[in-house]
């Protein structure tokens, strides 16, 4: 057997550190200089590139950030050893809500995380293509995890059986989503504790 065979460049793993390094280029642009001024040119310069590689792979920079932010995203759950996620299930619906929208307020509040995040709902709301790809890989499969929760609440009898979940579910998300996109109020536990507490509860004396 030939000894160049073995020792032949492997294309793929070549591949995979040139999209790490992209990924990483662009998250890391995105934070020091903000999205309007991220560019592909920046992007492939400091993932050590040609812009012709990261044009093969996606058609914008918008494409760019959407899947670095879903790796980032993916590589943080593996790294807590949480694959898949689901929302925890300790019997206590309140307390599991209160606990992952906690969660939640902290990615909100980490600018790797804040900085990408508002570009991307920002660009999906002009892109309409780029805001539905963005809802659908991004958020739906978030929001389901709530419904699932509240699907076993309903089972537990600890919601009404004729609740519908993807409703009831925006009564805390939606509410805690406005405020950070508009800066309505800070976000804080004892905020997204407070949106449980209505959403169960009601306004009503009780």
């Amino acid at each position: 057997m030939s000894t160049n065979q073995s020792a032949a460049p492997d294309v793929t793993r070549r591949s995979e550190r040139s999209r790490r390094a992209i990924y990483e280029a662009a998250l890391a642009l995105v934070v020091e200089v903000g999205y309007p001024r991220t560019t592909i040119e920046g992007i492939a310069s400091r993932a050590g590139v040609g812009k012709q590689t990261i044009y093969r792979w996606w058609p914008s920079k918008a494409d760019v950030l959407l899947e670095a932010f879903l790796d980032m995203g993916e590589q943080a759950a593996r790294a807590a050893g949480q694959v898949p996620y689901t929302i925890p299930d300790t019997g206590d619906l309140a307390a599991d809500l209160r606990l992952v929208l906690r969660a939640t307020v902290d990615e909100l509040r980490d600018p790797a995380f804040e900085a990408p995040s508002r570009a991307l709902a920002a660009e999906g709301v002009v892109n309409e293509e780029l805001g539905r790809r963005f809802v659908a890989r991004l958020l739906e499969p978030q929001l389901q995890l709530y419904v699932d929760r509240l699907r076993a609440a309903q089972d537990a009898g600890d919601v009404r059986p004729e609740v519908d979940p993807r409703i009831a579910l925006e009564l805390f998300v939606s509410p805690l989503a406005q405020r950070w996109l508009q800066y309505t109020g800070p976000i804080t536990y004892d905020y997204t504790d407070t949106l449980v507490d209505y959403a169960l509860n009601g306004l009503a004396p009780r």
